[in-house]
């Protein structure tokens, strides 16, 4: 495939730069496309209907607008105490102001996450200095529900059990920090 200094060119007409990108996974095998806009017109098996103007941005800024049961919902504009910017902002700008901002806004962000990723919890590769401390803190999660399971059907002896675990891990967490 050729390229134009940082421009990729049509894999079909190898003229055009290339502005649409797709990438197909058929039985774990990986392939990938680039067109521009009118040889991507041209091809029979696309089905993209250009005549559409979007952006991006308004797809994204859409997906935010929704709450969990498809119901656009207005809420109270929050502001994060340390920068000063607004959910909305994130929305239109597409970042957030500090560090801050993603405990700021966490309740608005959590679904969104869940919509957009599937689930809120990490399930890729972690570098290798975080995988204990992150595996551990996944242990210790699994044994607090266990011994909330436990405690709610009486059974006290295991649940001392799993407790004294829970102690056990959280001391070799904070040992390792």
């Amino acid at each position: 495939m050729r390229r134009w200094g940082a421009t990729m060119l049509c894999e079909k007409c190898n003229q055009k730069q290339a502005t649409l990108h797709l990438t197909e996974i058929k039985n774990g095998i990986k392939k990938e496309r680039h067109l521009c806009e009118s040889c991507a017109k041209e091809e029979k098996s696309m089905k993209v209907d250009f005549s559409i103007p979007f952006s991006v941005q308004d797809i994204f800024s859409s997906i935010m607008d929704v709450d969990i049961d498809n119901v656009f919902s207005v809420k109270e504009e929050q502001i994060c105490p340390n920068c000063n910017s607004t959910y909305n902002r994130f929305k239109n700008v597409g970042r957030f102001g500090c560090h801050k901002c993603y405990d700021t806004f966490k309740d608005q962000l959590l679904p969104l996450v869940k919509r957009i990723q599937g689930s809120t919890q990490h399930m890729g590769k972690v570098p290798k200095k975080a995988a204990g401390s992150l595996r551990m803190q996944k242990e210790i999660g699994v044994l607090k529900d266990r011994l909330n399971e436990a405690i709610a059907s009486e059974d006290f002896e295991n649940a001392a059990k799993i407790r004294d675990d829970i102690k056990r891990l959280e001391k070799d967490l904070d040992s390792n920090m």
